[in-house]
């Protein structure tokens, strides 16, 4: 399965698991489809059958509240039976409605926002001082980086030159309630990473091409860790849920479903 098709497949299973369990957040998961296509199809060192390899790459999901997206990835390439999807939000499940580390695949935990990264910094920090490949990726949401625990650990990661890490930022523009920028306004985002020793590149957070050489490790030997800020649209795919903040907390309905899923087959 190519990037372009798995992300199809991500879109149609997370609006599914959202719909049946009548849960939230599909917004942030449609967001973030391609770039967990791009790495989990081109990028990361990372297989269901090297899951657990001790020179496996990282891979940590932050923004947790968009744990359908990554469930579906990790159904899709066999880290688990795809049947068990359809237990998402149960109360037994171990498909919980944030990211759980219970879950084949899935490196870490997170729910409050702000945990992922300074995590990620503690795994690369090791891999560094035991001087070992594997490399690190953190992707966070735009809303998040108002945390101050994620600029600690970004002072840290440029301060011990953790070339192995990358965080990659989910730049849709609308958290919770509304916009990122009427809520606390992150910018100038870029300006700021660079200013704490980071190298930046940003792209297009939903062209495969872009995504692919923004996510390839660093050729140059600078010793910076990698932010990727990548430009995405909430809701993408889905006409109805674009750029629309209520889809951060409302589940779509039967009719809105098949809508939903006519539009990401068609696409």
């Amino acid at each position: 399965m190519d990037s372009l098709n798995l992300a199809r497949a991500i879109r149609r299973e997370a609006l599914k698991m959202v719909h049946n369990a009548g849960a939230s957040h599909i917004g942030s998961a449609l967001s973030i489809a391609d770039i967990l296509a791009v790495l989990y199809q081109d990028i990361l060192n990372v297989s269901a059958v090297s899951v657990g390899d001790r020179n496996r790459d990282r891979f940590i999901l932050s923004k947790g509240h968009a744990c359908v997206a990554l469930y579906a990835v990790l159904a899709e390439l066999g880290f688990f039976e795809k049947s068990l999807l359809d237990e998402y939000g149960r109360e037994d499940s171990i498909l919980m409605n944030h990211i759980s580390h219970k879950v084949p695949g899935v490196e870490f935990s997170t729910g409050a926002l702000g945990h992922g990264l300074p995590f990620g910094v503690g795994k690369a920090l090791s891999a560094k001082i035991n001087k070992e490949a594997w490399r690190t990726l953190v992707l966070a949401s735009d809303g998040e980086m108002q945390e101050g625990s994620n600029w600690e650990a970004i002072m840290f990661a440029a301060h011990h030159r953790l070339d192995n890490l990358t965080l990659i930022i989910d730049h849709n523009n609308l958290q919770s309630l509304t916009t990122v920028v009427d809520t606390l306004n992150i910018q100038p985002l870029r300006q700021k990473l660079v200013a704490f020793g980071w190298e930046v590149r940003e792209v297009d957070g939903h062209c495969h091409f872009e995504l692919l050489e923004g996510f390839r490790p660093k050729m140059t030997g600078a010793e910076k860790p990698l932010a990727v800020i990548a430009n995405t649209v909430k809701g993408r795919g889905v006409d109805f849920m674009e750029n629309s903040v209520e889809w951060h907390y409302k589940s779509p309905n039967e009719e809105e479903l098949a809508s939903a899923l006519m539009q990401i087959a068609n696409a």
